[in-house]
């Protein structure tokens, strides 16, 4: 690249730095609007913490914080190692993979990243951020049974196997699906396809939660704090703007068009929600279905929101709502313990994201960023549009739960590896069997932790008094519940 007679290109980092401004080559304003977005995006990560944690159960909350903040660290170091290399290299000429031309982020400078309007370094941080958001989406499945230093083993070659190769096929220079033709703004395959799908595969291998209490069917909790959940989707909704409106690489008026699209889909998503639950519960308004439901709305305009007219962001906000409201049912009908319904909200909600991208994706709306050419989806008559984001969702959602699925179960065979905690640890809670610390000291209702000391001293024991009680409970239960037809036989006699 030339500008003003200075020659860009250099030897893949843009040139030398030392005798020529990199800079001149970026406008400002669009370095400043991604940067800016990457921090959006960022905040994020501990935003699913919050939702994680206050959907959880209260002796398994901190784990959950826990996972955000260790998603943010291991992501930051695997996409620096060679994650961005795999997904973002400007050498690889496959279809499929990456390559490892910047290991470490050798020559990531001052070149134009794949994103040619802003630097290799700074889209570099901007993708970064999505990766570390798609990977604490996904271990939210292990949500009260998992093993956190497996976990960590697990994400680290899992955003290297599957997310990697995801995120290339997508948004790399050669990826099929970005040569075939397929439509994704912001993530909806790589991101929310990939996470839930992952999460399906990940809640599938781990089993159903242990209880006492129930047997035979998948556990649901109420949510130990919707505080918690209500913040969670704050941020998240307030990160979003950063997600998808920084998802041009620009400061252009397709970036504002994008903002609205997100919000005014969250807005109907929210709404959409809460009314479906409010039949579903007998007029309830629930707050819990109402962030629920701008989660789906936001999840379903990600692939769409640079792409469609406003007016259709309605629908990407109403649709995706009602089909991951009774998604979250497929748990019960597959027995599978997805705890935060991670493939009803991001696998259901992705797919049909996207498929919807296929229908009312619009020229017009992709060129409002002054470069962007595309053929439309149905709203312009290019018919096989659709084809192509069928074909993508469905190869994203196939390698993401098979290779995820294979993953875990070498993982599972290795003894120092095992998935899962034992049921003893399980019914104790994550927080004090693998963290040593409580989310909450103050309310240490049974009398049998720590009060004072964050810290557990000794091991957990399966013989611990707050085991023994959980069983005795499910004895009472049981007991309680074989009286009960002596009871009714006998009323039966005295009737008579």
């Amino acid at each position: 690249m030339t500008i003003n007679g200075t020659d860009f290109t250099g030897e893949g980092t843009g040139g030398d730095s030392l005798t020529t401004n990199l800079n001149e080559q970026f406008v400002a304003a669009d370095m400043v609007w991604v940067g800016i977005s990457s921090a959006l995006v960022w905040i994020m990560i501990p935003g699913i913490g919050l939702l994680y944690s206050g959907l959880s159960r209260k002796k398994h909350a901190l784990s959950l914080l826990w996972a955000s903040i260790m998603a943010a660290c291991l992501t930051a170091f695997q996409w620096f190692f060679w994650g961005y290399s795999l997904v973002f290299t400007h050498t690889s000429t496959s279809p499929f993979f990456g390559n490892l031309k910047n290991f470490c982020l050798m020559d990531v400078l001052g070149a134009p990243g794949v994103v040619t309007t802003v630097p290799d370094i700074l889209f570099c941080l901007f993708q970064g951020m999505f990766a570390a958001v798609t990977a604490i989406l996904m271990v939210g499945a292990g949500c009260e049974r998992a093993r956190l230093g497996p976990m960590m083993i697990f994400l680290f070659i899992w955003l290297t196997v599957v997310y990697g190769p995801i995120a290339y096929w997508t948004w790399g220079a050669n990826g099929w699906l970005f040569t075939m033709g397929g439509l994704d703004f912001a993530g909806g395959g790589p991101v929310h396809e990939n996470s839930g799908f992952a999460a399906l595969a990940y809640s599938l291998v781990l089993g159903k939660r242990h209880d006492p209490l129930i047997t035979g069917k998948v556990p649901k909790y109420k949510p130990h704090s919707v505080t918690s959940i209500v913040f969670g989707t704050i941020f998240l909704w307030f990160g979003w703007f950063g997600f998808n409106g920084g998802s041009t690489g620009n400061a252009s008026i397709r970036s504002w068009y994008a903002c609205v699209n997100t919000n005014l889909a969250a807005a109907a998503g929210g709404l959409t929600w809460m009314f479906v639950d409010w039949f579903r519960t007998g007029g309830k308004w629930s707050t819990v279905g109402l962030c629920t439901g701008a989660i789906a709305g936001l999840v379903g305009i990600t692939p769409a929101a640079g792409y469609v007219p406003v007016y259709t962001s309605l629908i990407f906000g109403i649709v995706p709502a009602i089909l991951c409201n009774f998604a979250v049912d497929l748990k019960n009908i597959l027995q599978i313990d997805d705890g935060m319904d991670v493939f009803a909200l991001h696998g259901v909600g992705g797919f049909a994201g996207s498929f919807l991208t296929g229908i009312f994706a619009a020229d017009y709306v992709a060129a409002t960023d002054g470069a962007t050419v595309i053929a439309g989806g149905w709203m312009n008559r290019h018919w096989v549009q659709l084809g192509y984001q069928l074909a993508g969702s469905v190869s994203i959602g196939a390698w993401s739960f098979t290779v995820t699925a294979i993953i875990l179960l070498i993982m599972d065979r290795i003894p120092f590896l095992r998935l899962r905690l034992h049921e003893d640890e399980e019914l104790l809670g994550v927080d004090l069997a693998e963290i040593g610390e409580y989310a909450y000291y103050e309310d240490d209702e049974d009398g049998l932790g720590p009060k004072s000391s964050p810290y557990v001293l000794e091991p957990i024991r399966s013989n611990d008094p707050k085991v023994m009680r959980l069983r005795e409970a499910a004895k009472e239960k049981k007991e309680a519940e074989e009286q009960k037809p002596v009871e009714q036989a006998s009323h039966s006699e005295s009737d008579k």
